[in-house]
C-alpha cells in the first residue's frame, strides 16, 4: 500500500535532487523572484565570474524601496536610485525578465507573482524576502531565502534544504460578517504564538479556509511566518483553478485544462500524518487588533490589553510591561479607547482589490478624522480600483491614494510613520520601528483600518457595516 501523503510531503519529493548523508537535500527551484535588494546576489556571482543559470525561471520586480510619490519624476534619494538602476541593469545583462518602475505591471512581488500568473500549484517558489509564503495559497511550496541563497539560486537554480516537520491548522465553521482573513490570521499567532510553528511547514485547512477567496488565502499564507513556520500553503481547488483561468503566464487553452488535472492531484491523502495539528472555530472569531510589538500580541477589538501586575510569570510580565511601554499604552486599557494617529492601507499582506473594495465599503460617505496613506498592491490593481472608483472613495474620505510599492509597510522608501505616532495598518509587522523609528503600529483588516480611519480610535467595524456590502 503507497503512504498517504500530506500536500508538502508531495511538493518535497518530486523537487528533491540528491540527499545528504547529514539530511541537507539540494531541491529544483521552479520560480525565482528577485527585487532591489539583490545586489548583494548579484555581486557574488560577478566576483565568481558566474552567469545566471535559468534566467527564463527568474523574474525581478522593482518594489521594496521604490517610492509611492512622484513616480513620474526622477528619483531624488541617490541611494535609491542606485538600487533600482542596478536592478534594471542586473536584468538586463542576465536575461532576466523585469517589471520595473516603467512596467504598467510593476507591483509588490507577492502581488504580482500571483496576478501575473507566475506562481502556480506545485511550483517550488523563492525569493529574498520572508513574506514568499505568500504564494503557498495557490498551492505552492514557497518561502524566503537569505543573499547567500539568492545567489545559489541564480548560479544554480537549486538550493540546499533541511525538511522541515509537518503543521496543519484547520478552520471549520463560518465567519461572522466583518471578520476576515486577516482576523484568522492574527486568531491563529495569537493563539498559537509567534514560535509556534517555528521548524513546521503549515497546511490550511478546514471549510472556513476553503471558503476564502484566493486573496483571502494570500492574506493567510503571507503572514503564517510570524507564527514562526518555514511556509504555509493551501491545497489548490476550483478556487484556485478559476483565478488563474487566463492569467498571462499562466496555461492556456487546453494546456490548462491539462494543469488543472495535474494540480487536482495536490491534496493532503487521507490518512496523512502531522506532525503538529491545531484546530480553530471559524466562528469564534472577532474583528483583531494587535496591542504590542508582536504579531502574537493580538486581541478581539472588545478585549482590553494585559496588566503585567495579574501576570505570575515573571519572564513573560517583564515582556508586558516592555511592550506596553514602547506603545504607550497603560494596562488595562480598553482597546476601543486607543487613539491613532494616522492610518495606512497596502503591503503584500492586504493591497489587493478585495482589501480596497473592503475599506472602501466602510469609508464610503464619510471622512477620515486622521491622514492616510493608501498604495495599491500592483499598478494594475491601482488601475481596476480606480475604474471601479475606489481612488474617488479613499480621496473624498482624506486619505491620499498612492502608487504601488511596498511603502510604509517596511519603512525604507520614504513613507514613514513619524516618531510616536500611532498607525492603524493593514500590514504584517508590528515590531519596534519596523514602519518608521518610534513607530506604534496596530495590525488589523482592512475593514478595520477604515474604521479606525473614520473614527480616530480603534474601534469594531461591525456596526460601520451596518446596511453596506462588503
Amino acid at each position: 500500500m503507497d503512504e498517504a501523503l500530506t500536500l508538502f510531503d508531495k511538493l518535497w519529493a518530486v523537487h528533491e535532487i540528491a540527499r545528504r548523508d547529514d539530511g541537507e537535500t539540494l531541491l529544483w527551484v521552479d520560480r525565482h523572484y528577485i527585487h532591489e535588494g539583490s545586489f548583494n546576489a548579484f555581486s557574488q556571482l560577478s566576483a565568481r565570474g558566474a552567469r545566471v543559470a535559468e534566467p527564463g525561471l527568474t523574474f525581478g520586480v522593482a518594489d521594496h524601496y521604490v517610492p509611492t510619490r512622484g513616480r513620474g519624476r526622477a528619483l531624488d534619494n541617490s541611494n535609491i536610485a542606485r538600487m533600482v538602476s542596478t536592478l534594471s541593469t542586473n536584468a538586463t545583462a542576465s536575461g532576466i525578465s523585469l517589471f520595473g518602475l516603467d512596467d504598467p505591471r510593476q507591483g509588490i512581488v507577492h502581488v504580482v507573482g500571483p496576478e501575473q500568473g507566475l506562481t502556480l500549484p506545485g511550483l517550488l517558489v523563492v525569493c529574498g524576502d520572508s513574506h514568499t509564503s505568500t504564494h503557498g495559497a495557490l498551492g505552492a511550496w514557497a518561502f524566503g531565502i537569505g543573499a547567500s541563497e539568492v545567489a545559489h539560486v541564480l548560479m544554480t537554480q537549486t538550493l540546499w534544504q533541511r525538511k522541515p516537520s509537518r503543521m496543519r491548522i484547520t478552520i471549520d465553521g463560518h465567519f461572522a460578517p466583518g471578520v476576515a482573513a486577516k482576523d484568522m490570521v492574527l486568531a491563529i499567532i495569537a493563539g498559537i504564538g509567534a514560535d509556534g510553528a517555528t521548524g513546521h511547514a503549515i497546511e490550511f485547512s478546514g471549510a472556513a479556509v476553503r471558503a476564502l477567496s484566493v486573496e483571502g488565502r494570500l492574506t493567510l499564507c503571507n503572514m503564517s511566518i510570524e507564527a514562526g513556520a518555514r511556509c504555509g500553503m493551501v491545497a489548490p481547488d476550483d478556487t484556485t483553478f478559476d483565478y488563474l483561468r487566463g492569467r498571462p503566464y499562466a496555461p492556456q487553452g487546453a494546456a490548462f485544462d491539462r494543469a488543472v488535472e495535474e494540480w487536482s492531484a495536490l491534496t493532503c491523502d487521507d490518512g496523512a500524518t502531522f506532525d503538529k495539528e491545531i484546530s480553530f472555530d471559524a466562528a469564534a472569531i472577532a474583528p483583531i487588533v494587535t496591542w504590542g510589538t508582536s504579531p502574537q500580541d493580538a486581541l478581539p477589538i472588545d478585549a482590553s490589553v494585559p496588566d503585567p501586575a495579574r501576570e505570575p510569570d515573571a519572564a513573560r510580565a517583564k515582556y508586558l510591561r516592555d511592550a506596553l511601554d514602547y506603545m504607550a499604552i497603560k494596562p488595562g486599557r480598553r482597546l476601543a479607547d486607543i487613539s491613532i494617529d494616522r492610518v495606512f492601507i497596502g503591503s503584500c499582506t492586504n493591497a489587493r482589490i478585495e482589501d480596497l473594495r473592503a475599506a472602501a465599503a466602510v469609508l464610503s460617505g464619510r471622512v477620515s478624522k486622521v491622514p492616510g496613506l493608501v498604495s495599491p498592491g500592483s499598478s494594475l490593481v491601482k488601475r481596476q480600483a480606480e475604474e471601479e472608483g475606489l481612488d474617488r472613495v479613499f480621496r473624498a474620505a482624506g486619505l491620499e491614494w498612492a502608487e504601488s510599492g511596498c511603502s510604509m509597510c517596511v519603512g525604507i522608501n520614504g513613507d514613514l510613520v513619524a516618531p510616536g505616532e500611532r498607525c492603524a495598518s493593514t500590514t504584517n509587522r508590528n515590531f519596534r520601528g519596523r514602519q518608521g523609528p518610534g513607530a506604534r503600529t496596530h495590525l488589523m483588516s482592512p475593514a478595520m483600518v477604515a474604521a479606525a480611519a473614520v473614527t480616530g480610535r480603534l474601534t469594531d467595524v461591525r456596526p460601520l457595516l451596518a446596511g453596506r456590502k462588503i
